[in-house]
């Protein structure tokens, strides 16, 4: 049987006599689920070098190590993809992911996804790991993108995610001027009942806050970078439809998209799936975009995600890592300089 470097931690004098359980838990950050998986592992959890039932208890200088079984995904078909690394080590591998590529395989979509690229990438290493992404990007959206290698830099990183410990930081292009210089969406999020993959703002959803900052006003549009406290579906791309500044190419919540398909089916009365194509491409749209040329160029929504800070589960280290502005948006600036230049 094979196993990751183990965690380990030498008993300090305060903690002298304390339960194995309390310094696995307490001290070294296990969560339960994965106490229970280390017990029944044979060498999951030792103090120095030999096996231990998590009661006994332990004196000062004991080294206590936890070890996880190697594990690998299986069930992804590894593939040769282009994947651009900003930072790897033992527990963590962080990435910068490209536009229009899918994180994980879905149902009907089983290859080029981001995660066939990596298990390429790691079996090309020989190491073996499960693809695990601690948190989720758009198809469309690109940016920093971090992968825990066990579960353990899992667990601790979702922990710290459900504790807004995670510093997750957004560049995005909208339609329309901003008026203030920054703001706080504070709006509850929830599934569109008329159409579930659609999300809206709803009093009886889930809390979402989003701040902004402006970054450069254009004459039809802005360059805005925000920050999330929650990570709904779509939180960004929602609140700032809602804000009336949905982001340019989004095909779903911009001007004449998915959305206001499906608002202009309620207000018809007409279920969504009844509406004929004719329907459907006259539904208006929240911010007016006088022609397709208003998206300046972008083929999808103009949203990266530029930086993710985080603390290292491991070394306890907080980290940060940057991911630059991709081609497709530094093209449309160029095209908004060039629309403001003209004038």
């Amino acid at each position: 049987m094979s196993y990751y470097k183990p965690l380990e931690y030498i008993v300090p004098t305060e903690d002298d006599g304390m339960v194995l359980r309390t310094i696995l838990q307490k001290r070294m950050g296990v969560s339960r689920k994965l106490l229970s998986r280390l017990k029944l592992t044979e060498q999951g959890i030792t103090v120095n070098g030999e096996r231990k039932y998590i009661d006994v208890k332990v004196r000062a200088g004991d080294r206590v190590a936890a070890r996880m079984e190697m594990e690998a995904s299986d069930d992804i078909l590894p593939q040769p993809l282009p994947i651009d690394i900003l930072y790897e080590d033992d527990e963590l591998l962080v990435l910068n992911k490209e536009a229009g590529m899918i994180v994980h395989p879905t149902h009907g979509h089983y290859t080029d996804t981001l995660a066939n690229g990596v298990v390429h990438y790691w079996r090309e290493k020989g190491v073996s790991f499960r693809f695990r992404p601690v948190h989720r990007l758009d198809q469309e959206t690109s940016g920093v993108l971090a992968v825990a290698k066990n579960p353990y830099v899992h667990q601790q990183i979702s922990e710290e995610m459900q504790a807004h410990g995670l510093k997750k930081e957004y560049v995005a292009l909208v339609h329309g001027v901003i008026g203030s210089d920054e703001g706080t969406v504070d709006a509850p999020i929830d599934r569109n009942p008329l159409a579930p993959h659609v999300r809206i703002v709803t009093p009886t959803g889930y809390p979402a806050v989003t701040h902004y900052r402006v970054e450069r006003r254009f004459h039809e549009a802005t360059l805005v970078r925000l920050w999330l406290e929650t990570g709904r579906t779509h939180q960004i791309r929602v609140h700032m439809r809602y804000l009336g500044h949905p982001l340019l190419g989004d095909k779903m919540y911009g001007p004449g998209g998915t959305a206001d398909e499906v608002d202009k089916a309620a207000a018809e009365g007409i279920p969504v799936a009844d509406r004929s194509a004719t329907q459907q491409q006259a539904a208006p749209s929240v911010c007016q975009a006088s022609s397709p040329a208003a998206d300046y160029g972008m083929e999808r929504q103009a949203l990266h995600a530029c930086t993710l800070g985080l603390t290292h589960p491991v070394t306890r280290q907080r980290m940060e890592f940057h991911a630059p502005l991709p081609a497709d948006m530094e093209r449309c600036i160029r095209q908004l300089e060039q629309s403001e230049a003209v004038r």
